[in-house]
């Protein structure tokens, strides 16, 4: 079975919209898209081309999707835009007759067993970007294998987040972390279960 990676760009405040561009994702009034480019160097792009550095199919929500069709497949011919093109994309989306940008499977009306399948075929690891609706279905279910955080010295206050409040409780071990030049914290993280408690009251 192969592998979900879950890679994202997060706000300490663990906003993750709209890192790109400033009319990446406007929505709910957003205005502070392009937020991750004054900080961006080499480790934090050597940990994105690390994640990509294998042969690799994407997992996306429709939003990711729509952002990313409408820009990688314009882009000239480098090692990531190749790649991104190539890989099959499967999407969860309501919409699966207006998916253009191929290779490309809907997710299916249950999006879970959706994923739950798509995990399952024969192929290369799927790489999962940008999802606030997917990410905490993948860690909540058990699904995701290794997610890795680009944390950004900004606060930003409002947006969509990494994580929903209703996300289920879990932990993660943490793998590797390494500070970038630019105040970037790249960690990388396994999931290991349940949420264990305690207290530091003695027995």
């Amino acid at each position: 079975m192969r592998k979900i990676k879950i890679i994202e760009h997060v706000s300490l405040d663990g906003v993750i919209q709209a890192p790109g561009r400033p009319d990446e994702d406007v929505d709910g009034g957003f205005v502070h898209g392009g937020w991750v480019v004054p900080h961006f160097d080499p480790i934090v792009g050597q940990a994105i081309d690390d994640v990509h550095a294998a042969p690799f199919d994407l997992l996306l929500g429709r939003r990711t999707y729509d952002i990313w069709s409408a820009y990688w497949p314009q882009v000239a011919r480098n090692p990531m835009a190749d790649s991104l093109n190539a890989a099959t994309k499967y999407v969860a989306t309501h919409r699966p007759e207006s998916l253009a940008w191929g290779p490309v499977e809907a997710l299916g009306a249950d999006v879970l067993a959706g994923i739950r399948a798509a995990k399952a075929k024969p192929g290369p690891d799927l790489v999962v970007w940008g999802s606030s609706t997917l990410t905490p279905i993948l860690l909540g279910r058990g699904l995701a294998d290794l997610l890795v955080l680009l944390v950004y010295p900004v606060l930003l206050g409002r947006g969509k987040r990494l994580f929903a409040a209703d996300a289920d409780p879990c932990e993660l071990a943490l793998v590797s972390t390494q500070a970038a030049p630019s105040g970037v914290i790249v960690s990388t993280y396994e999931p290991r279960g349940p949420l264990r408690t305690g207290s530091f009251e003695p027995d």
